[in-house]
């Protein structure tokens, strides 16, 4: 199991066990150079957004992983726990929805443009 595995299992099990919803992960190790892979989940509050982090660092913690850096902790709306192989998101729905960051991630197949016969992109 590679190490970006073994760190989506423990994260995932954290957020499972405080309910954390709609729970997402996506790989992007081929798009983007700052990590492996995002997690992104929603919380039900500031409260249980903040509740849920906790979980997650805790868990970390066990295993003997310190993050990189944790923001977003004081308000609750947005949590961004940085591990480096993967960047977990949890944030409140309003503020998701507001973000969308599953379609920021979405990168669809470019199309290629037609080409004149000198062979220049029209």
């Amino acid at each position: 199991m590679t190490k970006t595995k073994q760190l989506e299992k423990i994260v995932i099990k954290a957020l499972k066990e405080l309910k954390a919803i709609d729970i997402v992960t996506i790989d992007v190790k081929h798009v983007t150079s700052i990590t492996d892979a995002m997690i992104i989940c929603t919380g039900t509050s500031s409260r249980h957004v903040k509740s849920i982090a906790d979980k997650v660092l805790q868990n970390l913690s066990i295993e003997k992983i310190k993050p990189l850096s944790v923001e977003g902790e004081n308000e609750g709306e947005w949590v961004l726990i940085d591990i480096v192989d993967i960047m977990v998101h949890i944030m409140q729905q309003r503020t998701r929805d507001f973000y969308q960051l599953e379609t920021l991630w979405h990168i669809p197949k470019l199309k290629k443009k037609p080409t004149s016969k000198k062979g220049t992109v029209k």
